[in-house]
């Protein structure tokens, strides 16, 4: 018998997997490898701001996770790429929505934030 998800339960194990998706280093990391592998140092590179600690935790809780692999290659020095698994793969239109959402809406947000907190904020 198959077991029945249901987020809004306490201790729905599927609140963990929101918990990943809704990171924004988890999100950005996702969105930068739809295309293919990369290297962590690209990865880093691309991704400003994310320090090499949050970079190294994320993609290692996406590994856990099945939506990232991991790929070793015997170079020296070592080589190691990240890629979007297939259950990965299934988040692709997600993730970018999501990310580029934002892009698109920032304006409307700042406009919001400014006019609510021009209204004393708490209500």
């Amino acid at each position: 018998m198959a077991y029945i998800y249901d987020i809004y339960e306490e201790n729905c194990p599927t609140r963990q997997v929101l918990d990943r998706l809704a990171d924004k280093w988890a999100l950005l990391i996702l969105d930068r490898v739809k295309h293919g592998p990369m290297r962590f140092n690209h990865l880093k590179r691309d991704i400003r701001g994310i320090s090499q600690k949050a970079l190294s935790q994320t993609l290692k809780k996406l590994e856990r996770d099945g939506l990232v692999s991991r790929t070793v290659h015997p170079t020296i020095p070592v080589t190691v790429e990240y890629a979007l698994t297939p259950l990965g793969a299934t988040l692709k239109e997600t993730v970018a929505a999501i990310a580029h959402w934002a892009e698109r809406h920032m304006e409307a947000v700042l406009d919001a934030q400014k006019a609510y907190d021009g209204a004393g904020g708490e209500r």
